[in-house]
């Protein structure tokens, strides 16, 4: 399990975090920060001048990942993350990956008054080697609190547990989080995500129209990029089914009937990707009450649209853009189409 703790730059997290290791039995500290230090040892300086934040390099997302599933498979039991995200998208990206790896998250915010945080900023000193790095370290902190007051009262507000550190010690700020944790009132980010594939998977995906003819794409939490409603078919599942069950699961729509297949499409193994087949099914048009309905977002899913196939050129991955053209054509023509890598095989 991991217990993230959240909150603007100046908010006590890493020494909440260090009294926290001491009230949890079998706990580790895990500072992602680590991560961004040793970036400047792994990239070009170039790739690093192109961001102003080291989270804004997939990179460090993906090693935040894998530095934590590695250290919870070393050491075992809680993993205590100190690490300020602000972006829903970033939060999304990590904790969908570490719900791949079936790491549980419980996440936690600590939000002092603002009053409170800029008088912490202005009186925390920062070791570095200059003043004018101070300085520039201590702006930095301060020009973070209006996206952080901005992600409070959306997203991040609504996601993470919210303690009050206004008037708390470190170790009080601890004893709480401890007791959120043990009581549950720090609950389980809801976000889930199939566990990575160590093999080819069978997909499949629905198309949904609207009464424009407009398709369906949905926006999920645990990766970037848009995405047809669908998801891996389980062993020993109809891929039909499966797709069937996944718009259920993700949209609330309860489709009738088995959907007629419109591709078949071979993904060739990509180290690390694995490849295997995709299947997109025709879900039929929705009536302007059930396009209304629909139960999104949801943990798995952060958005959704209807879009022309002109919009969805420009929303999805090529070899995907490709599928949905193809899968578009096998509908007006009433037959369905195998493909390779997106394009057409055979007659």
């Amino acid at each position: 399990m991991i217990i993230w703790i959240n909150g603007a730059f100046g908010a006590g997290k890493t020494s909440a975090a260090r009294e926290l290791i001491e009230l949890i039995p079998n706990s580790t500290l895990f500072d992602p920060e680590v991560i961004g230090g040793a970036l400047p040892h792994l990239l070009p300086a170039k790739h690093l001048a192109e961001v102003s934040d080291f989270q804004d390099l997939p990179i460090w997302r993906r090693l935040v990942v894998d530095a934590a599933a590695g250290l919870l498979a070393e050491v075992g039991g809680v993993l205590v993350v100190p690490m300020t995200l602000l972006r829903q998208e970033y939060r999304d990206e990590i904790f969908g990956g570490l719900a791949a790896r079936r790491i549980r998250v419980r996440h936690v915010l600590l939000a002092p008054d603002e009053t409170i945080l800029r008088a912490r900023i202005a009186d925390r000193a920062f070791p570095l080697d200059t003043p004018d790095g101070e300085l520039r370290v201590r702006q930095w902190s301060f020009d973070h609190i209006e996206p952080y007051s901005a992600a409070l009262a959306g997203w991040l507000g609504a996601d993470a547990h919210r303690v009050d550190t206004s008037d708390l010690t470190p170790y009080e700020t601890a004893e709480r989080v401890a007791e959120a944790v043990r009581t549950g009132a720090a609950a389980v980010c809801d976000i889930v995500q199939t566990p990575e594939p160590t093999a080819e998977t069978l997909a499949a995906g629905v198309l949904l129209f609207d009464e424009q003819d407009r398709v369906l794409l949905v926006d999920p939490t645990y990766k970037a990029g848009w995405e047809f409603p669908g998801g891996v078919v389980e062993p020993g599942e109809a891929p039909a089914r499966a797709g069937v069950r996944e718009v259920a699961e993700e949209t609330g729509i309860r489709l009738r009937g088995t959907p007629r297949l419109l591709v078949a499409d071979w993904e060739a193994p990509k180290p690390p990707a694995y490849g295997g087949m995709r299947f997109l099914f025709d879900g039929g048009r929705l009536a302007g009450a059930e396009a209304k309905e629909l139960l999104l977002p949801g943990p798995e899913l952060r958005g959704w649209r209807f879009v022309t196939e002109a919009e969805a050129e420009r929303l999805l991955p090529p070899v995907r853009y490709a599928r949905l053209r193809w899968a578009l054509r096998a509908r007006e023509r009433g037959a369905a189409v195998y493909l390779e890598a997106g394009e057409p095989v055979g007659g």
